[in-house]
């Protein structure tokens, strides 16, 4: 239900570059959605959420990704080592607005808090995914052993790169078809824990 496209793009520079920590650069984005209803809504939001060019549909919402591995090289009479690596992840999280109705059902109301807490938080999650995995690739890249010329050096960056983002992707698929079966019982388990809180008053109303 909610597969999100994954754009890697790689650059390898050639300069010494200082050591560093995995970084990630987020921004957000949102569409509007309107209607009344549930069924409204589910039009809306496939009508007006992000298309993903994998399944030419469109989603609830998504999460665009691009890697920028930057790595440096020290090189000698006899070898070539990798001396640092520096990996940043620039996200994009696309997340619904609804643009509430003045009288809007309080039914209504709860369920969309509680799609859309849902939406967000499964979008955060392909976050982390990356991030996580944009820290494995530094670790791998500077555990490389020394190669005999930096050509020969570079070209093991890009084989362990395009391994490790070839592993982060099909963690970002698992994670998804994961979430698309469980989606429905899911939504229901969050209902009944929001209208039980506010049954005790633990919650204001939606």
């Amino acid at each position: 239900m909610m597969k999100r496209p994954l754009l890697c793009a790689l650059m390898l520079a050639m300069t010494a570059l200082p050591a560093g920590a995995a970084s990630l650069v987020k921004t957000y984005s949102y569409f509007a959605v309107g209607g009344r209803t549930l069924d409204d809504i589910e039009t809306q939001l496939t009508k007006h959420g992000p298309r993903v060019k994998s399944t030419g549909m469109r989603h609830p919402g998504a999460t665009q990704m691009a890697f920028t591995t930057r790595v440096g090289y020290a090189e000698n009479a006899n070898s070539c080592r990798i001396v640092a690596a520096t990996v940043t992840v620039k996200v994009k999280v696309i997340l619904p607005e609804w643009r509430r109705p003045r009288k809007a059902d309080a039914g209504v109301r709860l369920f969309w808090d509680t799609l859309s807490s849902d939406i967000k938080r499964h979008e955060e999650r392909h976050v982390e995914i990356a991030k996580n995995h944009a820290r494995e690739l530094e670790d791998a890249l500077k555990a490389s052993y020394p190669r005999k010329t930096c050509q020969e050096a570079k070209a093991k960056a890009a084989e362990i790169t395009a391994t490790m983002l070839a592993r982060h992707d099909q963690d970002q698929l698992r994670f998804d078809r994961v979430e698309s079966v469980n989606f429905e019982s899911r939504i229901i388990r969050l209902l009944r824990y929001r209208i039980e809180r506010i049954e005790s008053g633990r919650l204001p109303p939606a």
